[in-house]
């Protein structure tokens, strides 16, 4: 077995962990932010197993770069430049639209073998308007607004101390042992006996994402033939998929291919196993142009901020790159403009809920 099929096994294995713990433990940062922001909402159980994954996501990816297994200036995040609007919208189209969908295409990734049919409609959705903006009819406007306010930066965070006399793995160290210590206090406390099983799906979400650098770096890594360093993200790799899906005769799966067949057969496997497959679908049409637009919105918003909730809420975050920490400020500003801002959105009906 070559490095490529390798990391493309490693990648099928990882999704089924990330489907069947996200599927059992509602993983789901929608989920968390509502909870946390409305008034009379669920706890902030599911916005703190977030927290745990983002902790566990950035000690581990960051453990594994200071051992010199991985160089995260190689993955998509690390740029020395950027356009800071640009990422900025991206992020608040993305967060806005995960509300109006009521869920990422994370999320949605794990109801759709659940029976959930509103998921089929906001993935489609998602992945057309990602690969539209990526390489299609939006890719001309993207382009030329990634070339206007563009700033010089850093390529992550440990870069920056360097004029202070850090080398590069005590800068790691420094930047990243505190940010996941704070992260870990916060979500651990206090956890009560039922919140257990959603921290525990959290904790399983951020070792799949440093399980995912690992994969690509350490597995994929080959002189003749690499592996791009990647790992956890859902908006490329849905439109990806459906590419795939048409083209499979005339083009090889990619890491992003392999870990979205992951997620959904351990969500189906998990939805099996707890007799939780149930068929769904909208309750009105004004529901289900609302799932489109909120699939849109995402795909249009993760190919501008180069990453969804996961993608650059947890993946991104995890390598310290300026550049996510502005998108994922922007996805938080998005859902929060969804759910407590000007533009708030209407809760769906329960039959709407996922």
């Amino acid at each position: 077995m070559d490095a490529v099929e390798l990391t493309l096994w490693a990648g099928l294995v990882i999704g089924l962990a990330f489907g069947i713990a996200a599927r059992a433990t509602g993983f789901c940062l929608v989920s968390g932010l509502r909870g946390w922001w409305v008034p009379a909402g669920t706890g902030t159980a599911k916005i703190r197993a977030f927290a745990l994954a983002l902790a566990l996501a950035i000690a581990g990816s960051q453990a594994l770069d200071a051992a010199g297994l991985i160089d995260l200036r190689r993955s998509l995040y690390a740029q020395t430049s950027f356009a800071p609007a640009l990422i900025l919208t991206g992020g608040l189209l993305f967060g806005y639209g995960m509300v109006l969908a009521n869920g990422c295409g994370a999320r949605a990734l794990v109801l759709l073998p659940g029976g959930n049919l509103r998921s089929f409609v906001v993935l489609v959705s998602l992945g057309i308007a990602a690969y539209a903006t990526l390489s299609g009819l939006i890719a001309p406007l993207r382009i030329a607004a990634s070339a206007v306010g563009v700033v010089a930066s850093p390529p992550d965070l440990a870069a920056a101390l360097a004029p202070y006399g850090f080398s590069e793995p005590a800068a790691r160290l420094v930047l990243a042992l505190p940010l996941a210590t704070i992260l870990a206090f916060l979500a651990l406390r206090p956890a009560a006996r039922g919140e257990r099983g959603t921290l525990a799906g959290g904790a399983a979400v951020g070792l799949a994402v440093v399980a995912g650098w690992y994969a690509t770096g350490v597995l994929g890594a080959d002189d003749f033939q690499p592996a791009p360093l990647a790992s956890l993200t859902f908006v490329a790799p849905v439109g990806e998929t459906i590419q795939y899906a048409m083209l499979a005769t005339g083009m090889r799966p990619s890491f992003g291919v392999a870990i979205v067949a992951g997620v959904f057969l351990g969500a189906l496997a998990t939805a099996l196993v707890t007799r939780t497959l149930l068929l769904e679908g909208f309750a009105s049409p004004q529901a289900m142009l609302r799932s489109m637009a909120g699939g849109a919105l995402m795909g249009v918003g993760g190919a501008l901020a180069l990453g969804c909730s996961i993608g650059q809420g947890l993946t991104g975050l995890s390598t310290l790159a300026p550049a996510s920490f502005v998108a994922a400020g922007g996805i938080l500003g998005g859902a929060w403009v969804a759910l407590r801002g000007p533009l708030r959105v209407a809760r769906p009906a329960v039959a709407e809920q996922s």
